[in-house]
């Protein structure tokens, strides 16, 4: 039994004054009263989502289109259990607002793959921020303790739906979003650099102090118009983070800056989002190239950085962080790709 659920009945028995073990007519009726309660609470049952002029069900294809490294109509069909001519008439309707454009897929003409027009990004946008400030303002009401109990059992609730079989046999797709960062992520941004890069390649703290003053200059001179953090974010857990500023010296090119995925993130394409939209910003924001700097044994991120694009101009042996290395210097140039 869902311990959210249990929680959901104790209350509605407390409030009726009945005791004891339900039977599965009532825990029926408790779980379906959970589901009326929640869905009214949180205002998915209003004819636009949060005060914009979508649904929830559009507002939901517009995550998937802006999460996912590939969005394949079949893929968004399966992921969110929605019927085939139901999400044809809402791609039109986005497509018919300006907002997605369709095209038959490369690889295989039987599929269709989606992308998000510019405006499309600026609506996914709005809704992201607009539930971010709303899950905010739910939490915030809650003392410490309720809120840790609430995350705990709506985690609870996940895993055990989660650990049923899917009917097509596979695992669901994990998603994740992007957002721009907000107080507190530096520190855990620095806290994770020199971790793992302490307990993967044994970088000792020299690499910490690196990516700390990092951080420190992009806050100390950060321009909103030019520069940007992103957050990659699954149930308010950070799965990874990456930089994009203003080169010091070179003018119309952008730096690469701080990569990173968490082990547990690996896989879902976290990485290719995290470049793909610092790509993306750096283009609307008139920047002519993009370079970074990394290390040859990096070699995960390189297949990020060359599937995006970018070649490799320089390589040079040195020692840091307590470790011989050879530093790489990777480009992009924006005139030339898109």
């Amino acid at each position: 039994m869902l311990d959210f659920v249990k929680y959901f009945i104790k209350l509605s028995l407390m409030e009726t004054g009945v005791t004891g073990v339900l039977p599965a007519s009532n825990e029926t009726a408790a779980f379906r009263r959970f589901t009326r309660f929640y869905t009214r609470f949180i205002g998915t049952l209003q004819e636009g989502l949060l005060d914009t002029p979508y649904s929830l069900s559009e507002a939901r294809v517009l995550y998937e289109l802006a999460t996912r490294r590939r969005p394949f109509a079949r893929e968004i069909t399966q992921e969110l259990g929605m019927d085939a001519g139901y999400l044809s008439r809402i791609l039109s309707k986005l497509e018919g607002a300006g907002l997605v454009k369709r095209a038959a897929s490369l690889d295989d003409g039987r599929q269709t793959h989606l992308t998000l027009t510019k405006q499309g990004r600026v609506a996914f946008r709005n809704l992201n921020a607009r539930s971010d400030r709303q899950a905010r303002s739910i939490l915030s009401g809650l003392a410490p303790v309720s809120r840790m109990n609430l995350i705990r059992s709506m985690r609870s609730i996940e895993e055990v739906l989660n650990a049923r079989t899917p009917v097509s046999g596979q695992s669901p797709a994990a998603s994740f979003t992007l957002r721009q960062h907000r107080p507190g992520d530096m520190g855990w941004v620095v806290h994770r650099e020199g971790t793992l890069y302490a307990q993967e390649y044994g970088w000792d703290e020299r690499f910490e102090a690196l990516a700390a003053r990092v951080v420190a200059d992009f806050i100390d001179h950060f321009d909103p118009a030019r520069e940007r953090c992103w957050i990659a974010e699954r149930d308010s857990e950070s799965l990874g983070h990456i930089f994009l500023v203003k080169h010091p010296e070179r003018e119309g090119v952008a730096k690469l800056r701080l990569l990173l995925v968490e082990p547990s993130a690996r896989g879902m394409g976290v990485g290719h989002a995290l470049v793909a939209e610092c790509v993306r910003f750096a283009r609307e924001a008139g920047y002519r190239k993009i370079t970074l700097w990394t290390q040859s044994i990096l070699t995960a991120a390189h297949r990020i950085y060359q599937q995006a694009g970018f070649r490799l101009v320089h390589e040079e042996p040195h020692h840091s962080f307590g470790k011989d290395l050879v530093a790489q210097t990777w480009e992009l140039d924006l005139t030339q790709n898109g």
